[in-house]
């Protein structure tokens, strides 16, 4: 999500922060650490080893104190919309997520 609504296949993106409510900066890749440590993006790189996200079931909770964590952390309202705080260099799984792709979106259509 970023400052302006996308399109992808057609379905406009909303900015509802929904597919965000996943945390799916838990699914970062390696490649993904990579770009972060050679942008030197020691901000996204604490709160990855500080939240060390793993999945507990059906949802994400911190292997460092066993909260439950509800939304991705660079998930940001503003105005009433969401935004990504590190969009330019957001995980390559939210870089390639389609709006209305899959049930977690309010716009998937079957």
């Amino acid at each position: 999500m970023s400052g302006n609504n996308e399109y992808h296949g057609g379905v406009e993106c909303l900015r509802c922060g929904t597919c965000c409510l996943a945390d799916m900066v838990a699914c970062a890749s390696v490649e993904d650490v990579e770009l972060w440590k050679r942008a030197g993006r020691d901000d996204i790189l604490h709160i990855i080893d500080n939240e060390r996200a793993v999945w507990m079931g059906d949802h994400l909770v911190s292997a460092i104190d066993g909260r439950e964590l509800h939304h991705c952390p660079f998930l940001e309202w503003v105005n009433g919309c969401c935004s990504c705080t590190i969009y330019d260099v957001r995980p390559r799984v939210c870089a390639e997520y389609r709006p209305g792709s899959s049930q977690i979106c309010p716009q998937f259509k079957k």
